[in-house]
Parts: structure tokens; sequence; C-alpha cells
């Protein structure tokens, strides 16, 4: 079952959050830690996978906190998405990039299953790629 993990999840409601406040003003973490009841310490590992990615940048200093670094309209699920919970397939066959755990899958030629899944992961992409946070916030 492909399933979005907790990271996922309160990635998209941290930006959800930061959408809906002004674009100019820096939101602490601690501030949004309290109001979306997510751990302090697990926001500080998804804020730093998102400013790696450019989808946030943080203020240092009193005011300092965070911000989108993007529009609303510009940003969508499925970037927080893949750059939280990285790959989005539904079955390994269809992985982009190899792990060390998974193997080549040799019968992906002759699979009756294949293109059922490969339409699976178009679907998915196709939708959580056309909503945007700003989509969310309306």
């Amino acid at each position: 079952m492909m399933k979005v993990s907790t990271r996922g999840r309160y990635a998209l409601r941290l930006m959800v959050e930061l959408a809906k406040r002004e674009q100019d003003t820096p939101v602490s973490l601690k501030k949004i830690s309290i109001g979306q009841e997510i751990s302090y310490k697990y926001l500080e590992q998804i804020v730093k996978s998102l400013t790696g990615a450019g989808i946030l940048r943080s203020v240092r200093g009193a005011q300092g906190g965070y911000l989108l670094n993007v529009s609303p309209e510009q940003i969508t699920v499925g970037e927080i998405l893949r750059v939280t919970e990285g790959s989005l397939t539904p079955v390994s066959c269809l992985n982009d990039t190899e792990t060390p755990e998974e193997e080549d899958c040799n019968r992906q030629e002759k699979c009756e299953v294949y293109d059922f899944w490969k339409g699976l992961q178009d679907v998915v992409s196709e939708y959580i790629d056309s909503v945007t946070l700003h989509d969310m916030i309306k």
C-alpha cells in the first residue's frame, strides 16, 4: 500500500500554515509547533529538508523564523511530498533510482501488471502535481 508518512503529512501542514500567513513575515518554528501540535524537533528535521530544496527560507534573529521561498501558487503538493518522502512510486520496479536492497526487475518486459502500476503512478503524480498550496488554502 502506498502510504504517506507522518513526515510528509506534517510537511504539508507546515507549508499550508505558512501559506496562510503574510508572505513577508517570518513565522517561528515554535509557533508552528504549538499551533499544529507537531513536535518542535520533528519540525526542525522537516524544515531542514524543505530549506535545502529551496522551498523555504530561514530568517535569523529575534524576529526570525521561516518563510515560503516561492509563492503558494507555484508550490505543488507533489514537490513537498517528493522532498519529504522521496519516491512516491507504488512498487519498486517503477523507481528511477535503485536502492541497494532492491534488484532490477528482469520481468518488466513481460510483466502483465506493469502497465497497471505505471498507470496508478501516473494518476497519483498528475493529481499531486496539479494541487498547489494556494489551492489548499482557498
